[in-house]
C-alpha cells in the first residue's frame, strides 16, 4: 500500500528518485499515466494490468467512458526503475501535469501520485478548506 508524502526533485532529464518506501513495490515495473486534477498516477505494472483488464471487459455505455479510457491509456508509459530507484517521466506527462523540478509524491492506497509541488499545495489548501466546511466527517461511520 502506498502511504505518505515525499518531496523529490526532478533533474534536467526528467528523472526522479522514487521514495524508498515505494521502491520494492515498483521494482518489477510501473506505469505512469494521466491522473485527475492534473497529477500523474503511478501504478505497479501488475495493478495497471488488473485495471486495464477490468476496463477492457467492462461495457462502455457512453462517450464519456470511451473518452476517459482513451485519455487514460494514451498517456500511459511503462517504466522500470534503475538501480538508484530513478524513473524518467516522459515529456508529454511532464507537460500534462505542469511539473517543475519541485515535486510531491503522495501515497494514495493502490497507487502513488506525482504532483507539481505548487499545484499540490494549492489542491491541499482548497480541499482542506472544503472539508472544514462540512457539517460532519465523511468517514465517521467507518472510524
Amino acid at each position: 500500500m502506498f502511504l505518505g508524502t515525499y518531496s523529490p526533485r526532478m533533474d534536467a532529464k526528467g528523472r526522479i528518485i522514487l521514495p524508498a518506501k515505494f521502491r520494492e513495490e515498483l521494482s518489477a515495473g510501473l506505469v505512469l499515466t494521466r491522473g485527475q486534477e492534473r497529477c500523474l498516477y503511478v501504478f505497479p505494472a501488475a495493478e495497471f494490468e488488473r485495471i486495464h483488464e477490468r476496463m477492457r471487459t467492462a461495457p462502455l455505455p457512453g462517450r464519456a467512458a470511451r473518452d476517459f479510457l482513451r485519455v487514460f491509456l494514451s498517456g500511459a508509459s511503462d517504466e522500470l526503475p534503475d538501480k538508484q530507484g530513478r524513473i524518467t517521466i516522459p515529456p508529454i506527462l511532464r507537460q500534462y501535469a505542469g511539473l517543475t523540478d519541485n515535486l510531491v509524491v503522495i501515497g494514495s492506497g493502490t497507487r502513488a501520485e506525482i504532483w507539481d509541488a505548487a499545484a499540490w499545495e494549492e489542491y491541499l489548501a482548497r480541499t482542506e478548506a472544503e472539508f472544514a466546511a462540512l457539517d460532519e466527517d465523511p468517514f465517521s461511520p467507518l472510524l
